[in-house]
């Protein structure tokens, strides 16, 4: 996938306000998409430092993706790994997929977003934000509940997440 030329085309879209093309765009070019995804719509602006993007929508009916305007004002990695995320929810909300626990579907989108293991096409983001990543979906972990089940099913994927916040300079 050649990065330059799809900056190119994300300027584009940018430059004639069209910011639901663009996220379209990147999730044809990255073959995020799914048939559970109803489309992009508008949230609003957290701030020019912070960026939120949620998936919204009735577990078992589509998802529709909300993402700021300036979405495309951040780093391009981060925004791959942002849409990702939303775009795992779509997945796990899911008519014959659906995982009912918000806890268990946050903990596996934040360990995609370190690891990749679905989305191998996403890039990797810089180490300040795989430890922030790696921290949220520890805190999902604890909110699982205390040898719980989940939190049983999940443990090896834990101690993945602790040995590479620990690697981390």
């Amino acid at each position: 996938m050649n990065f330059d030329q799809i900056k190119l085309h994300l300027n584009a879209y940018k430059s004639h306000d069209q910011i639901i093309d663009a996220a379209q765009y990147l999730i044809h070019s990255f073959n995020l998409e799914h048939e559970n995804f109803a489309g992009f719509g508008f949230r609003d602006e957290l701030s020019s430092t912070s960026l939120l993007l949620t998936a919204e929508g009735e577990l078992g009916m589509p998802q529709k993706v909300m993402i700021p305007k300036n979405l495309f004002d951040f780093d391009l990695d981060l925004v791959l790994n942002m849409i990702a995320h939303e775009m795992l929810h779509v997945r796990q909300k899911a008519p014959g997929q659906i995982i009912e626990d918000k806890n268990e579907r946050e903990f596996q989108a934040y360990y995609e977003m370190l690891f990749h293991k679905i989305f191998p096409q996403i890039p990797e983001v810089i180490d300040y934000y795989k430890k922030a990543f790696g921290n949220k979906a520890l805190e999902y972990y604890k909110r699982m509940g205390e040898d719980s089940l989940l939190q049983k099913r999940y443990s090896t994927q834990k101690t993945d997440i602790e040995n590479l916040i620990n690697s981390l300079p």
